[in-house]
């Protein structure tokens, strides 16, 4: 047991790991970055933890699906004067099986025991099963 510290969050408005890598594309290309960028409210008390090799889990339609590595953080002041928080995150997504979650709000830790696996480069290229099928295996636990 590795003992790294994740974040989980919900991809709101996302249909599929593939929408969410496309709006992220284009928010990079839009803000001139070559990392991704999520901004959220509230600043991580463990930032340190997640930095060392912590990645953001993304729950997409019900069930985590793909993480992508912690970078950075970056203060963020938006145009109403409050101070945010900028997830920096490699652009890279990386596919995990899928883990069943419910809605919920903001962001969560995400200890490292609990973290779905990754999917091997074999598995991704596998034919993918459509996602409710997917998911009702996943409710089953063979998924």
């Amino acid at each position: 047991m590795s003992g790294k510290l994740h974040i989980i969050k919900l991809s709101v408005g996302s249909e599929s790991v593939e929408t969410l890598a496309d709006f992220q594309e284009m928010r990079r290309g839009d803000m001139k970055r070559a990392h991704s960028l999520h901004i959220t409210r509230m600043w991580p008390k463990r930032e340190a933890e997640l930095l060392d090799g912590g990645s953001i889990y993304w729950v997409i339609k019900g069930a985590i699906q793909a993480r992508q590595r912690f970078i950075g953080f970056d203060e963020i002041i938006g145009e109403d004067g409050i101070r945010r928080c900028g997830f920096m995150i490699a652009p890279e997504l990386i596919r995990t099986t899928n883990a069943l979650r419910r809605p919920f709000q903001g962001w969560r830790y995400l200890k490292d025991e609990d973290a779905p696996a990754d999917l091997g480069e074999m598995r991704e290229s596998d034919d993918l099963l459509p996602e409710e099928m997917q998911q009702s295996l996943a409710k089953l636990g063979v998924f």
